[in-house]
C-alpha cells in the first residue's frame, strides 16, 4: 500500500509551496543569516534570496538550513544539509508518539533518510533534499501531497482519500503510534524535548551500513590514499611513532592530514590519540579512541565531586559511553559527544555549552516550561564548575572503554566506584558483536560460499525450465 501511494504522490508535480512556514523563524537567533540572490526555478525569470544558516543542534551536530523565497511567483522552498561528514555508522530513530506535544518535535531528516509509520504501513522514501520540520509537519505535507496526487489519479481516488483519513486521524494522537528515521548516512535527528534528560519514548540504534548502502552515499576506499610514518623527536609522548593519513576536510572538502599516535594512560590502557588539520580553509579537531581489544563486560564509573581537587581529574568519555549528572537528571547519550580525553571541569564545560547552543529553548515557539528547566540547569552547573556545589557524575561505556583518574592510585578511591557488568543482547547488537565470528569463521564463510553458490544453481536450472 505505501509503495503505491509513494509511486503515485511522486508522480505529482507540487506547484505551490507558499504555505510552508518560515524555515528559520525558530532558530536563527545568535546565528548570523548569509542571503545571496538566486534564480527562481519556478518561474525562471526573477532572482530570488536563498538565506543560509548555520546551526548546531545540541547533542547532535551542526546543519545548514537553506530557505529560498522568489518575490514575483511567491515560490518558497527550504533545504536541510549536514555540515559535517557522514557517521561512521547508520542510525535509526524510532519514536513512540503519545501526545499532540510529541507533534511539535523538531526533525531533521537528510536526503538519504526513510521515514516510517508501521501501524499504517506507510514510507516516506529518501528525497533530493534534506528537510527540517516537525512531525506534524510533515505528515501535513503528506496529507497535502497525497490529495493532491488524489484529484491528478482518478482511478486510485477513493483509496488515496481513504489513507489520507487515516493520516488525518494520527494529528489527533486518539492512540499512541510510532515515528522511526533511518537514514544510512546517520544525519538525522529527532528532537528530546526533555534534554539533556534521556527521553524514555525516544529509541536510537546506530548500525553497520551494507555495501549497497556505501555504495550510494558515494563511500568507496580510496587505493590511492596511503598511510606514512613519522618519526617524530622526543616529546610527553616519548619516541611514538606518529601515523599521518591523508583525509577529507568535512567543511571545505579539501585533502587535509590526520595524524595519530598511540600511547598508554596510567593503570588503565593504551589510547590512540587523533588530530586533522586542513591546510586550505584552517579547520582543525581532535578526537581519542580507545586502543586493543573489546573487553567482555561493560563498566560503570561512579565519582562524588566534593572539591576543587576533584574537577581536575582526568576523564576519557568514549564514543561508546554515555555521561550522567543524576542530580540535575541529565544524560548525555553515547555517540553524542565523541571521544573526549578532558577533566571533569572540562567534561561539564562541553555540556553545559552544547545546552547554550540549542535553538529550541529560544524563539517565539519556545516552550516555557523547558526554558525555565533550561536556566536552572544552567545555573547549577555554573556551580559545579566553579567548585561551589558537591554532585555525582557517572560514565557507563558498554565496552569499558572510558577512564576517570584514581588519585588514590594505586590504591582504591573512596569517592570513586567502578563497576563491571554484563552486556545485554540489545548492547551487544548494536556494538556487532552478536554476528562476530573469532573461531571456525573460515570454515563457514567458506559454506557460506558453496550454499550461496548452490542457491544460485539452483535459481538458473528454475529459470531455464
Amino acid at each position: 500500500m505505501s509503495e503505491e501511494i509513494s509511486n503515485l504522490v511522486s508522480q505529482t508535480k507540487i506547484e505551490d509551496n507558499k504555505e510552508n512556514p518560515e524555515e528559520f523563524k525558530d532558530i536563527s537567533h545568535d546565528n548570523e543569516v548569509t542571503e545571496v540572490e538566486s534564480l527562481c526555478m519556478h518561474c525562471e525569470y526573477e532572482k530570488g534570496i536563498t538565506r543560509i544558516l548555520l546551526t548546531k543542534v545540541p547533542f547532535f551536530k551542526e546543519i545548514m538550513v537553506f530557505a529560498f523565497q522568489c518575490p514575483e511567483c511567491g515560490f518558497r522552498n527550504s533545504e536541510v544539509r549536514s555540515g559535517g561528514s557522514y557517521e561512521l555508522k547508520g542510525v535509526r530513530i524510532e519514536l513512540t508518539v503519545n501526545n499532540e506535544r510529541d507533534l511539535n518535535r523538531q526533525i531533521v531528516k537528510m536526503e538519504k533518510a526513510i521515514i516510517s509509520i508501521p501501524s499504517l504501513d506507510f514510507e516516506i522514501p529518501p528525497s533530493n533534499n534534506g528537510t527540517l520540520n516537525t512531525i506534524e509537519g510533515i505528515l501535513k505535507e503528506s496529507i497535502n501531497n497525497i490529495t493532491q496526487a488524489a484529484e491528478i489519479h482518478t482511478e486510485n481516488k477513493e483509496k488515496l482519500l481513504e489513507f489520507v483519513g487515516k493520516l488525518t486521524n494520527l494529528l489527533l494522537v486518539n492512540e499512541p503510534f510510532k515515528f522511526i528515521i533511518d537514514d544510512p548516512s546517520g544525519n538525522s535527528f529527532i528532537e528530546n524535548p526533555t534534554a539533556p534528560k534521556a527521553d524514555p519514548n525516544l529509541k536510537t540504534t546506530h548500525y553497520t551500513r551494507t555495501e549497497e548502502q556505501n555504495l550510494e552515499l558515494g563511500l568507496q576506499a580510496n587505493p590511492e590514499k596511503k598511510a606514512t610514518i613519522i618519526n617524530v623527536p622526543s616529546t610527553d609522548l616519548e619516541d611514538r611513532e606518529v601515523f599521518s593519513l591523508p583525509n577529507e576536510c568535512s567543511f571545505c572538502g579539501k585533502l587535509g592530514e590526520c595524524k595519530m599516535v598511540l600511547t598508554d594512560i596510567p593503570y588503565f590502557k593504551q589510547v590512540l590519540l587523533m588530530a586533522f588539520t586542513c591546510d586550505q580553509c584552517g579547520y582543525k579537531t581532535n578526537e581519542i579512541k580507545p586502543a586493543g581489544s573489546i573487553s567482555e563486560k561493560g563498566k560503570t564509573i561512579t565519582l562524588r565531586v566534593e572539591s576543587i581537587e576533584d574537577l581536575s581529574r582526568d576523564v576519557l568519555k568514549s564514543d561508546t559511553a554515555s555521561a550522567q549528572l543524576p542530580e540535575l537528571e541529565i544524560e548525555v547519550t553515547h555517540g553524542s559527544l565523541g571521544g573526549k580525553f578532558t577533566t571533569i571541569e572540562g567534561l561539564l564545560t562541553i555540556i553545559k555549552e552544547e545546552l547554550e547552543k540549542n535553538p529550541f529553548f529560544r524563539g517565539d515557539s519556545s516552550d516555557p516550561e523547558s526554558v525555565k528547566r533550561y536556566n536552572e540547569i544552567s545555573t547549577t552547573m555554573e556551580e559545579y564548575i566553579a567548585g561551589k556545589k558537591p554532585f555525582t557524575i557517572i560514565i557507563d561505556d558498554p565496552v569499558s572503554n572510558s577512564y576517570i583518574q584514581n588519585l588514590y592510585a594505586p590504591d582504591p578511591d573512596p569517592q570513586l566506584t567502578i563497576v563491571e557488568y554484563e552486556r545485554s543482547y540489545d548492547q551487544n547488537d548494536e556494538l556487532g558483536l552478536n554476528e562476530m565470528n573469532t573461531e571456525n569463521y573460515l570454515n563457514e564463510k567458506k559454506e557460506g560460499e558453496e550454499k550461496k553458490e548452490g542457491e544460485e544453481k539452483k535459481e538458473e536450472k528454475e529459470e531455464t525450465k
